[in-house]
């Protein structure tokens, strides 16, 4: 316990460990990859019980902002960006369609544990994610229905059920081993802990691309790089500007920028997803570089958890 408090006290330095070997270690990121699903499953299970059903369900005003938040994001923002790609003639280009990709997903899955790192509440962040979760099997269908190039509507809606299936299973197991055995507060670090690890577990499973385009072409990957930093950041920043001084501020802008457009690798053509895998590897930095370089613009408040 006493170890994993440690790590959970570094736990930004463990999640910049991990992007160093997703980056340096392609063996392993491939080794990783295919168990990404059961690493999920883990940090869903470990985050929903370290902040149990009461705290992530919430009052029924925060669940109906949750879904107002939730329509907005995963509904009305792509198919703004669709919208205007179609009018400028872009929307088969790979930038535009992976935009409207990431912005059409549900939260990352970790973005619970980067409200936690950066020592806001993550229960509304959980809370996105599973309302998100649960409503892309709808939200994504216009977007799909209205782009020309993005495949199936019913391959994404089997991939989103499936997800929804592995998210739901462990929240409950979460929820309910709190429920039953309650977490005395000396053993929420050493979650906090567990969680980093897992965290970096994960990214190194998801930059598995990434370390193969660098080798072979720099330029291309700067460019995927510099697009999924402007994305990510501009997305937090401008929803931190947008809504103001809320409780909820900090954990719903680190949802505006960091999205599961992983989920879309499972469920789209090759033909589309083969030029996304790099901009996905590109992603991760700036994601898990969150609780690094926007602390001073997401500074605890005085009530921390």
């Amino acid at each position: 316990m006493s170890a994993l408090a440690w790590i959970a006290r570094r736990g930004r330095l463990a999640l910049v460990a991990g992007l160093l070997a997703g980056l340096t270690l392609p063996e392993l990121a491939a080794l990783i990859r295919p168990w990404l699903p059961e690493c999920v499953a883990l940090l869903l299970f470990l985050t929903a019980f370290r902040i149990g059903h009461v705290a992530a369900l919430g009052a029924g005003e925060a669940r109906g902002r949750a879904l107002l938040l939730v329509l907005f994001f995963q509904l009305a923002l792509p198919l703004t960006a669709l919208g205007i790609a179609k009018a400028v003639g872009v929307e088969t280009a790979p930038l535009a369609v992976v935009l409207v990709l990431m912005l059409s997903a549900p939260a990352v899955s970790a973005s619970p544990n980067v409200a936690i790192m950066l020592g806001h509440d993550p229960a509304p962040a959980l809370r996105l994610v599973i309302i998100g979760t649960a409503l892309l099997p709808l939200t994504v269908l216009p977007v799909l229905a209205l782009s020309p190039v993005l495949g199936s509507p019913e391959e994404v809606a089997a991939a989103a059920l499936r997800l929804l299936g592995v998210i739901s299973i462990a929240v409950v197991a979460g929820f309910g081993l709190r429920a039953v055995t309650g977490l005395p507060d000396a053993r929420r670090e050493a979650l906090d802990g567990a969680a980093a690890i897992a965290l970096a577990v994960i990214v190194v499973g998801l930059m598995s691309a990434l370390g193969p385009a660098l080798a072979s072409d720099p330029l291309s990957v700067a460019a995927w790089g510099g697009a999924a930093f402007a994305a990510n950041f501009g997305l937090q920043l401008a929803c931190h500007a947008a809504i103001g001084a809320t409780p909820d501020r900090v954990p719903v802008s680190i949802v505006a920028g960091n999205r599961n457009i992983a989920l879309f690798l499972v469920a789209l053509p090759e033909a589309v997803t083969d030029p996304l895998l790099v901009f996905i590897g590109c992603y991760q930095i700036p994601m898990y570089l969150t609780p690094i370089l926007l602390r001073r613009v997401y500074p605890p408040p005085p009530e921390a958890p």
